[in-house]
């Protein structure tokens, strides 16, 4: 089964893998902003999210067999491939396992280190959602609260709902599979896997992803990478600062 994907513009192909219990989507206003720097940019929704296949097999190898196989019906080689968190670890082992397919790498938030689960309360929060009782986004809003405080990320969790049928709301994502796997998310980058390409991490200001004792095991893993930092921005440095974002990658591409 093909990833579903939203294709902008003509030119160097141009990949964005989007964090956990996100989609594509969530990267549309930058997407259309580099597609207008003269790239082809493809916003790919991973299994288990958006408007791809659901499966129950959720981990890094086969994200990247995803991967592997959308860039072969596509015929895309020498992508610049961008990852944000989960998407970002995805990417990275996409990059040590085909690095003659990618010509430069970008990792948006996330070392190649192990992190502990840290979900829980969300995916309690998203479990708690029952649509035989919600018909509006408001009264879900009002049920995540309890779980999930901040209003930032239950908008982020929000994009998810959609109208299965007139009056009735669902969720996109798999969640009973990407709760099951949860522990996936956290697995750290094989070791002695190397990447040589230019390759750029961001990092969010206000965000605990990537502390400075990450740079020596990044510099492990990818020897030609630099780490640029994303002023006024937590974990979701892309949607907090779109400017300084797309001027940082603006900059390492071209």
């Amino acid at each position: 089964m093909l990833l579903h994907s939203n294709i902008l513009g003509q030119g160097p192909a141009f990949v964005i893998l989007h964090g956990f219990l996100g989609m594509g989507d969530n990267w549309k206003t930058l997407g259309k902003q580099f597609s207008e720097e003269g790239f082809q940019v493809h916003l790919v929704d991973q299994r288990n999210h958006g408007h791809s296949f659901h499966d129950d097999e959720f981990n890094y190898q086969v994200l990247v067999k995803d991967l592997k196989a959308y860039c072969q019906a596509h015929q895309l080689n020498n992508i610049i491939l961008l990852g944000h968190s989960m998407g970002g670890k995805a990417a990275m082992l996409f990059a040590v396992k085909y690095p003659d397919l990618v010509s430069k790498l970008i990792i948006a938030d996330i070392s190649p280190r192990f992190y502990p689960g840290h979900h829980k309360d969300i995916l309690d929060g998203l479990s708690a959602l029952d649509f035989d009782e919600i018909s509006s986004r408001g009264e879900a809003d009002e049920i995540l609260q309890e779980y999930v405080p901040e209003i930032g990320t239950r908008q982020f969790l929000l994009k998810n709902l959609y109208w299965k049928a007139k009056g009735t709301l669902a969720l996109r994502i798999n969640l009973d599979v990407l709760k099951a796997n949860d522990s996936e998310i956290g697995e750290e980058l094989p070791m002695f896997t190397e990447f040589n390409e230019d390759t750029l991490f961001l990092r969010g200001e206000k965000s605990e992803y990537i502390v400075d004792q990450d740079q020596t095991l990044i510099k492990k893993h990818f020897p030609n990478s630099k780490i640029v930092t994303i002023a006024n921005a937590g974990h979701w440095l892309h949607a907090e600062n779109p400017k300084d974002f797309f001027e940082s990658v603006m900059m390492f591409i071209k």
